[in-house]
């Protein structure tokens, strides 16, 4: 008997080959019909007998692409038409777009093999690729995905890549980014302001330029980097200087895994994270040490060549270890624009390798890491973003615009979560840019109607974010308080509504509720419910506010000012300047002072006290500085932190710090018995709140959970309590991951009230 069903698909299912493998496995269960991308994802009709078609269905959902994500199947009957074969037809556009973009995608083996096959039409060509792998999100102008949504519609195609893509056995049918040699772009070498060389001749001749000590910026998916050999010291200094960074480690790029091998320990887990689809920045132990590449800092980021070009280089003799930065000037977002990229990295380049075809935004590189928890991602971008991260209970479109540093923005269409790539620190002009452009990218992309759009945003009033939201032509815009938003966002993440947990969020600074520098805060409640604050780091002072961050030893004074008996910290083993005790002035004089209760201040604070005297050119440095030092002694003892009148209290943790230094005790052992202090005190009041609660689950999130040391010691402890901890995995713990978590918390209602604001319509009129 001859039936007739109407499948719909979702997920990431556009750019992945789903339509092809549709194609083909309909035509080996000889069913009729047709596929095509809709707005919502991948919708296909059949026709033919019903056995054949449940067999299609079990076959999709259990083999798909490797590259495509199925997140729902929905069969329906339907009419028969009386179909006599099984096409691709056009794409359509016809309701509210809610399809799932995918990510960019590594070059595959089979691209790779032709690529270095001599009889092969692309041999050596720098944008091979395939339904497989290959551009995506970079590339993408519009949806639904099709050639001429992409920055490939200025590359008409040759007769040769013709009939390949209208080929259904060809595993190029249908992919929009197919060229070759004769009929696409390619890469061009610029030197000294003049054009040097195309093709193959200007891959050799970067190659060359890299052997030799110079700094080449190299055209990628999602933007340019600046590559040198990592193994030439004067090479790494030169990029330090020319691009005002002084300290923040350098990624590397390695031929393969037998060379990242012997940069880095790799276990099993970092090298399944190396060799993912979205072959990250992975950060991992070092085995030695590259002058100028990761001053002070155990740990190497190690990513695999991704692109074609990538590939070539190393090919053509490139060495075998390089940096590969972002073509930046320090803080500055990543540049993507041929123009942009002449223009600001000239005096930092010494060569330019300049790929043809556009980019449509820029997407770096992801940075993730193995942990105790299982993977984290530290940075999330290319390879990941934009994925759909969370399904939420709301229908109206949410604008979630994040926080200021790392930012990234969550859009919610009718109730999928989209998240951004990273897009970096708001305070920097051209990061703004980027921001504004990428709010008018999602809008744009899913056809988002402003009318009914809810903006939230974080509740700082200075906040460039903030701000922003004031000048939106919407209707509404919400506060979310910042550490609720990272709690609510590992809670996104895994679909939990309901449950209730003890969430803790640790970070650097965030606006609290009662106009104060939160950042040890811990909340009882669900996603819900919402959160309700229990307990905190005890309130410090901190003058200068946000900007004590940049000095730890700034940021310490308020918290040593509540000790009694310190000795002079001016003096030897301390060496405190005229910063703390400009400091102390201000405290002393309630001037420009504001409370905290940071425990990524606390951080700095320990780290003052062990040496770290200078100020902080990245953020995070000193705790970073603090961990690293930790990690060289394995002592077990623990540094007292209490829990006193209800809060966590630093004061004997300090004091402990201060008597150990002054008795001449290894700093290694100082700093591990401060982290082994943090993570008993806090586990400890963590148990009790769980007990007294009948509460099972704990949530950890903030920036101060990148501290993988910190971790696996909560871990240790709070598994002999057999409790269960859930950290965030698909969105950063630090602010990167504040967007998923002020949509999740607009789905339910949960705002500011004092930071809130409606503005009426004809405002915008």
């Amino acid at each position: 008997m001859t039936n007739a069903c109407s499948i719909r698909v979702r997920g990431v299912v556009q750019g992945v080959g789903f339509r092809p493998f549709v194609y083909r496995l309909a035509r080996a269960n000889t069913l009729a019909g047709w596929v095509l991308n809709g707005d919502q994802g991948v919708e296909i009709h059949l026709e033919g007998s019903e056995h054949a078609m449940e067999a299609f269905v079990r076959e999709m959902r259990s083999k798909p692409p490797s590259a495509s994500t199925i997140s729902e199947i929905e069969v329906e009957p339907a009419l028969y038409e009386g179909l006599n074969e099984f096409t691709i037809r056009e794409s359509h556009r016809s309701d509210q777009l809610t399809v799932r973009v995918s990510p960019d995608l590594p070059v595959c083996e089979e691209c790779m093999k032709e690529c270095f096959d001599p009889t092969d039409q692309r041999y050596r060509y720098p944008y091979i690729n395939c339904t497989n792998c290959g551009p995506r999100y970079s590339v993408i102008l519009a949806l639904p995905y099709d050639r001429v949504n992409t920055t490939m519609s200025e590359w008409p195609m040759d007769a040769f890549c013709d009939s390949e893509y209208h080929d259904p056995t060809n595993r190029r049918f249908h992919a929009q980014p197919v060229a070759c040699p004769s009929c696409g772009p390619t890469f061009v070498l610029r030197q000294d302001g003049t054009f040097a060389a195309c093709g193959w001749d200007a891959i050799q001749r970067a190659a060359e330029l890299l052997c030799e000590g110079r700094v080449v910026a190299i055209k990628g998916l999602g933007g340019y980097h600046l590559a040198c050999d990592a193994r030439n010291p004067a090479a790494n200094a030169a990029i330090r200087e020319r691009k005002y960074r002084k300290e923040k480690p350098f990624a590397l790029m390695a031929r393969d895994i037998e060379v990242a091998s012997r940069l880095a320990v790799l276990t099993h887990d970092t090298v399944t994270l190396l060799t993912s689809l979205a072959r990250p920045i992975v950060l991992a132990r070092a085995r030695l040490e590259l002058e100028g590449v990761a001053p002070d800092n155990h740990d190497l980021g190690v990513m695999l060549p991704y692109t074609p070009v990538q590939h070539l280089l190393f090919a053509a003799g490139s060495p075998e270890v390089l940096v590969m930065t972002s073509a930046n000037r320090s803080n500055e977002p990543i540049a993507y624009e041929d123009a942009d990229a002449l223009e600001r990295l000239s005096g930092i380049a010494d060569a330019f390798l300049i790929g043809e075809r556009q980019i449509a935004r820029r997407v770096d590189d992801s940075i993730v890491r193995a942990g105790a928890f299982g993977p984290t991602i530290l940075r999330r971008s290319r390879g990941y973003a934009p994925g759909a991260l969370a399904i939420l209970p709301i229908k109206r479109p949410v604008l979630a615009l994040g926080a200021d540093l790392k930012n990234t923005m969550t859009l919610v269409v009718d109730g999928q979560a989209f998240v951004s790539q990273h897009i970096g620190d708001l305070s920097h002009y051209h990061a703004f840019q980027a921001f504004t452009r990428t709010i008018k990218d999602l809008i744009s992309m899913y056809d988002v109607k402003t009318d009914d759009l809810l903006v939230v945003h974080d509740c700082h009033p200075q906040y460039v974010s903030t701000s922003h939201a004031a000048a939106l032509p919407v209707k509404e815009a919400r506060a979310i308080q910042h550490h609720r938003a990272h709690l609510a966002s590992v809670l996104a993440e895994r679909g939990e509504w309901d449950k209730k947990v003890i969430g803790l969020s640790f970070d650097g600074t965030g606006f609290g509720d009662d106009g104060g520098i939160w950042g040890g805060e811990i909340f009882v409640g669900n996603l819900k419910c919402g959160f309700e604050r229990v307990a905190h780091l005890r309130t410090a002072d901190l003058p200068g506010g946000d900007s004590a961050a940049q000095y730890p030893v700034q940021a310490s004074a308020g918290f040593l000012a509540q000790i009694d008996g310190l000795p002079d910290l001016t003096l030897s083993p301390f060496n405190f300047g005229s910063r703390y005790q400009d400091a102390m002035k201000l405290i002393r004089h309630e001037v420009r002072t504001f409370s905290t209760t940071s425990i990524g201040r606390l951080f700095d604070a320990a780290a003052a006290l062990l040496g770290f005297v200078r100020e902080s050119t990245f953020e995070g440095q000193a705790a970073i500085w603090l961990e690293q030092l930790a990690r060289d002694s394995s002592n077990s003892d623990a540094y007292p932190f209490p829990t006193t009148d209800g809060d966590l209290d630093f004061r004997p943790l300090l004091d402990a710090v201060v008597q150990d230094r002054l008795h001449g005790r290894a700093l290694s052992k100082i700093a591990r018995a401060f982290q082994r202090g943090i993570a008993a005190g806090t586990v400890q009041l963590v148990v009790q709140l769980c007990h007294s609660r009948a509460i099972d689950t704990v949530v950890l999130s903030g920036g101060v959970f990148q501290n993988e040391l910190l971790l696996e010691d909560i871990k240790a402890l709070l598994d002999l309590h057999q409790l269960k901890v859930w950290i965030n995995h698909t969105v950063p713990p630090n602010d990167g991951g504040i967007s998923l978590g002020q949509a999740a918390l607009a789905a339910f209602g949960h705002f500011n009230d004092a930071e809130s604001y409606t503005r009426e319509r004809a405002l915008y009129a």
